[in-house]
């Protein structure tokens, strides 16, 4: 597996793998501490995130919950991008993805200072989020998912989950190839058009990925498959969490995209 991703003239390491900390400024996200309404508490999370060992800060201004309300392009713009500027103006080294499956939207963002484009659509909502991440030779999460935020509860269907996420990574890669978009990052899209047994289903054949030749990042922090199995709130679900976190890199993730930056660089450090 390939394990180090290109971020402008630099190679970053993902040997060792790296914690891709959440900013999200939405006042509609599952989890409230992961909220920002400002961007002075953007600025003190994101310092919070960095100190506690934050490789990357993921910056987004469209809750992508299932079924979280639609956001105009307009307001998605004036949710993320002063976010996106004030950081990279404070914190130059970070690296920062801006999640957002608009064209528009990742292209601002990486004019002002963002990395990477997180993607939970893979393409399918507006594509031409991937000419510009061509034009940007940047990183592209490659997600899998079904539908929108407000119709994936209905395409959670599958006869073999794990073989469709599979064809549709490898059909995915060949257009992105095509596209000229080559450092890709594979998430699975844990919580996306799935129920909670298949969330399970395939997270048990997370290691069965690697044959695809590409880093593996994994967001399951805090999610539904983790509270609704325990029976508990997203705010009581840090130690499900942390079990799913250890199984994800003993079967090869290498960026876990995560609330709780602290407890997230310990799992790595006890296995790496």
């Amino acid at each position: 597996m390939i394990d180090n991703i290109r971020i402008g003239k630099n190679l970053v390491d993902l040997v060792t793998p790296k914690v891709m900390s959440i900013l999200n400024c939405t006042p509609d996200s599952f989890y409230g501490e992961s909220r920002v309404d400002s961007i002075s508490t953007a600025l003190f999370r994101a310092e919070k995130h960095i100190e506690e060992g934050a490789d990357i800060l993921d910056i987004g201004g469209y809750s992508s919950r299932p079924g979280a309300d639609e956001v105009s392009e307009n307001e998605e713009l004036k949710r993320v991008i002063p976010v996106i500027e004030a950081v990279r103006k404070a914190f130059p080294e970070i690296i920062i993805s801006c999640d957002t499956f608009r064209g528009k939207v990742a292209q601002e963002s990486l004019e002002v200072g963002a990395q990477i484009i997180n993607d939970i659509s893979g393409g399918e909502i507006d594509p031409s989020i991937l000419s510009v991440v061509s034009n940007f030779k940047c990183p592209y999460v490659l997600m899998h998912s079904k539908g929108t935020p407000q119709t994936m509860h209905n395409h959670a269907n599958y006869t073999s989950i794990f073989k469709e996420v599979v064809t549709y990574f490898s059909q995915k890669l060949h257009q992105l190839q095509l596209a000229g978009v080559h450092d890709v990052l594979l998430d699975p899209g844990f919580g996306f058009a799935k129920t909670l047994e298949q969330n399970y289903a395939l997270f048990d054949r997370l290691a069965d990925f690697q044959f695809l030749n590409k880093p593996m990042l994994i967001g399951i922090s805090r999610k539904s498959m983790i509270y609704n199995k325990l029976g508990v709130t997203p705010e009581e679900s840090l130690i499900g969490t942390t079990v799913l976190h250890t199984k994800a890199l003993l079967a090869g993730a290498k960026i876990l995209r995560v609330h709780d930056t602290k407890e997230a660089k310990q799992v790595i450090r006890i296995n790496f």
